[in-house]
């Protein structure tokens, strides 16, 4: 059983029981692809190197001004090793116009070249006839034949693609036994029932289609826009348990989690308890969170409203948008990061003894960095190379975050929150340069090359961003040694 780090998740790897990934929208890092590891001691430094290291994929959200709401949650890239050379290369998932149903989507896989470039090789390799509106993607050998394969989540339920070799990739959705589940955002690989083979665990957003959102329509200040999640009904997630012939079975309600009361932005699979099972953190928009504990009987737990994680600390449920967990004041605990809506702020969530956590956010610098930011995607990370962990989070605005908060801007920038080693953090983003250009976007749904995403190197790391735009001109970061 092989897994990779992925949009979606932190993997749980069971022969260590160790948490070695989490998330669902994307940061990428390249230091160790196009630099040499830097000394701890060295200051942050970062230059944009997307045309040198030949990366030239512009993503597209299909909007052409119906504001239909999958066209807010932007695509995804996942790091991968294609052809088992260990160099990490990269996938692009995109989005496609809404018509034709048989629109072509330009996915973009990326070869590595070991020198610092990267080479595209999607032409073959299967994910150029892949014809999905597609969200994101997480990695894992599903099939244990030492290739990395690749779930994609898509706005009708996600595609599973087995590595053949040779840089080729083929469909097995249907013939695995993988069904439509609808709005898919976030993913993750587990072996839940500790078996040795990965299973599969969807993160289902919102009941949603093309015939749905054309009933509904929200408006501010008498302009049309996009709606929230209220604007529509919560899911329930699935989960798929790995037969070992290459197929999957759907044991959601067997497993305790088909209940429609989720709008799944993110997953984290962590061990919170310390029992040797990997439980999950599922982070839904605008109704309470759900820790899931895995009772090792191939059954799961709500937990989170006894553990503290289900709402803020005035019992208001948040957006929970992008999530991460590890152990960031070297404990012997995963804790949980949580990315949030505009006056909502990063939730930061303290396991304190393995059942109860507490947000430790709110009187902290990490509470007024993030105020006012849309944080898509967040993670940990050691930034600076001191054995501590960090926080990234990835930010954008929309039309609602305007409309609640006249401060709040579409444009906003990332934060990067530094350990200092005593449970606390400062924000250093202002240090980097990266508060006063990026993350611009232009509010115009035709805007077909706007510097809307781009993708921030931040050591070893890959995550999600979004924006309201129609495409986005993918940037990468240098870490100057």
């Amino acid at each position: 059983m092989r897994l990779r780090r992925s949009e979606a998740c932190r993997t749980f790897r069971r022969p260590t029981h160790a948490l070695i990934g989490v998330s669902l929208a994307l940061a990428l890092g390249l230091a160790d692809v196009i630099a040499p590891v830097r000394a701890a001691t060295s200051p942050l430094t970062f230059t944009d190197v997307t045309q040198k290291a030949g990366i030239a994929f512009v993503h597209e959200n299909g909007a052409e001004g119906a504001h239909w709401y999958p066209e807010l949650f932007g695509g995804g890239v996942v790091v991968l090793d294609v052809d088992g050379d260990h160099w990490p290369d990269l996938l692009f998932v995109n989005g496609k116009p809404w018509t034709p149903a048989s629109a072509h989507a330009h996915h973009a896989l990326y070869r590595n070249n070991h020198d610092g470039t990267f080479s595209d090789i999607t032409a073959g390799s299967g994910f150029d006839t892949l014809a999905a509106y597609a969200l994101g993607a997480t990695v894992g050998d599903y099939d244990n034949d030492g290739r990395d394969d690749v779930f994609v989540t898509t706005v009708d339920g996600g595609r599973l693609l087995r590595n053949t070799g040779n840089g080729r990739f083929v469909d097995v959705t249907a013939r695995a036994g993988i069904a439509p589940t609808g709005f898919a955002v976030s993913a993750a690989w587990l072996d839940y029932d500790r078996d040795g083979l990965l299973d599969l665990f969807v993160g289902n957003y919102v009941q949603w289609s093309p015939a749905i959102e054309a009933q509904v329509r929200c408006t501010q200040d008498g302009v049309r826009g996009y709606c929230g999640p209220d604007a529509y009904k919560a899911t329930a997630p699935t989960l798929y348990r790995n037969l070992g012939n290459g197929t999957f079975k759907d044991v959601t309600a067997s497993a305790g989690l088909s209940g429609q009361s989720d709008k799944a932005m993110g997953v984290a699979v962590l061990d919170y308890n310390g029992d040797g099972w990997p439980d999950l953190f599922v982070g839904s928009d605008r109704v309470p969170a759900k820790l899931y504990r895995n009772d090792g009987h191939g059954h799961f737990v709500d937990e989170a409203v006894p553990a503290g994680v289900a709402v803020s600390e005035n019992g208001a449920s948040r957006a929970n948008m992008g999530v991460d967990a590890a152990d960031y004041d070297r404990s012997g605990r995963p804790h949980i990061v949580v990315g949030n809506f505009v006056n909502e702020m990063l939730g930061l969530y303290h396991n304190e003894d393995g059942a109860v956590f507490r947000d430790v956010a709110p009187r902290s610098e990490i509470a007024r960095a993030s105020l006012l930011s849309v944080t898509w995607a967040t993670f940990f990370l050691d930034a600076d190379l001191d054995g501590f962990l960090d926080i990234l989070a990835v930010n954008g605005g929309t039309d609602e975050s305007q409309g609640r908060d006249a401060r709040a801007r579409m444009s906003q920038p990332p934060l990067l929150l530094r350990n200092r080693g005593n449970g606390l953090f400062e924000n250093i983003t202002s240090q980097l340069g990266l508060d006063k250009k990026y993350y611009k976007t232009k509010s115009i749904v035709r805007n077909k090359q706007s510097d809307a995403l781009r993708l921030w190197n931040a050591a070893k790391k890959l995550r999600r961003s979004a924006f309201r735009t129609s495409c986005r001109r993918m940037i990468f970061f240098h870490q100057k040694p």
